[in-house]
């Protein structure tokens, strides 16, 4: 076989799934590994931001799809986690965009607009509760519609992912730390 697996090599105790989601019919261009079970059903009401979902206090659950379960093992230890989703009822044809709060249009690659090419969202969540059996994940809060598809979650590490420093030009950010 040519291709990826010949430059990983097999470690022990790893397990490859029976079905390559590469050679499988394309789902949006990748394959979703689960859903994501939130309260919110309507645009109107989801959180814009992972901020403003945490101070609703709504809790929300990732279903992960039984083949891929297997891919929890050990996520248990994280105490945030990085979630890929897919925004599926987002719009891929506007690259420029006004935003409502915003005086000026910009493109979509300045933006956290879920409208883009490819509506991949972002979230990083607090790891509440973990069932590797279920395929079921706890979070402490998500800002996507109930059903969102999950395309891929990591662990967050603060050490790696965290650049306190960052900026945004013309962004309020005084709350956030300064070193």
């Amino acid at each position: 076989m040519t291709g990826l697996r010949e430059i990983f090599e097999e470690r022990e105790g790893e397990r490859r799934l029976e079905n390559d989601p590469a050679l499988m019919p394309p789902d949006g261009g990748i394959v979703f590994i689960g859903r994501i079970a939130s309260p919110w059903t309507k645009r109107e009401t989801c959180p814009k931001n992972m901020r403003a979902a945490r101070e609703t206090g709504q809790k929300a659950v990732l279903t992960i799809d039984a083949p891929y379960r297997e891919g929890l093992r050990g996520l248990e230890r994280a105490s945030h986690v990085i979630i890929l989703s897919w925004l599926h009822h987002a719009p891929r044809d506007l690259i420029v965009q006004k935003p409502r709060h915003a005086a000026e249009a910009k493109g979509v690659f300045s933006l956290r607009s879920p409208a883009r090419p490819n509506p991949i969202g972002l979230h990083v969540a607090r790891l509440v509760g973990l069932d590797q059996n279920a395929g079921r994940i706890d979070l402490d809060a998500i800002d996507v519609l109930d059903g969102t598809p999950i395309i891929d979650i990591k662990p967050y590490f603060a050490s790696t992912d965290a650049i306190p420093e960052a900026t945004i030009e013309g962004r309020d950010e005084s709350d956030r730390i300064r070193r």
